[in-house]
């Protein structure tokens, strides 16, 4: 996800961002004891720290407020490092939000045409329900801007992994002259997911997170519907 920031006046928000590790990458290295390859276990390392040193951050104030010396520090990793990974703060980011994605999205068998909304909106419970917690904990302080930034990411991160649904969805289908775009219909439900999401952000009393989510499939499922007749 991407972020950034007004001044300190801004109204903030109060939610945590999750801080899963990601799995390992490549296949260099040596062999450890645990059949993972040295290499993979090392950037792993690497990069649960600094998942773990962004999340903490974001914790302490507002996202546009960290710089990436902060998140160096905190994680006690190197700047030629991190440049090996990432290109800025906001990539970091993005990464974090693909795994915590990615963390629901369990293989297996294809839906069937009742079940599909179920799976393309799959994201959006958990991701209700995580900020749900850690906003009621007062966990994290996060600006007006930096909000902003962070569900501009969130939302291009959904939309790539409804776009995959789609495409799986619609491979080898005769299109139809009045089916609904395919680029269309994934960006209406990733941008209505924001809209919720910031309408429920922003609520004085928001609504548990199974409302939430319930609210965000009643303005999506009769479209995905009828895009899939």
């Amino acid at each position: 996800m991407r972020i950034g920031g007004k001044d300190k006046t801004s109204r903030v928000v109060r939610y945590g961002i999750n801080q899963p590790a990601l799995s390992s990458i490549g296949s260099l290295g040596y062999m450890a004891f645990d059949g993972k390859p040295a290499q993979d276990r090392r950037i792993q390392k690497t990069m649960n720290l600094l998942h773990g040193a962004l999340g903490a951050l974001i914790r302490e104030k507002p996202y546009d407020e960290i710089v990436l010396k902060e998140i160096l520090d905190r994680a006690n990793v190197g700047r030629s490092t991190f440049y090996m990974h990432f290109r800025d703060k906001d990539e970091l980011l993005v990464s974090s939000i693909r795994d915590m994605l990615g963390s629901v999205d369990a293989p297996g068998e294809a839906p069937s045409a009742g079940r599909l909304s179920e799976r393309i909106l799959r994201f959006s419970l958990p991701v209700f329900e995580h900020i749900y917690e850690h906003r009621r904990g007062g966990a994290a302080l996060m600006g007006t801007r930096g909000r902003a930034i962070i569900h501009e990411q969130l939302q291009k991160v959904v939309a790539e992994q409804i776009a995959e649904d789609v495409r799986k969805r619609l491979q080898g289908r005769q299109k139809a002259a009045s089916q609904i775009p395919p680029d269309l219909l994934v960006q209406f439900v990733a941008s209505t997911f924001i809209v919720v999401l910031n309408w429920w952000v922003e609520s004085r009393n928001p609504l548990p997170p199974k409302e939430a989510h319930a609210l965000f499939r009643a303005l999506t499922t009769p479209t995905l519907a009828a895009a899939f007749e």
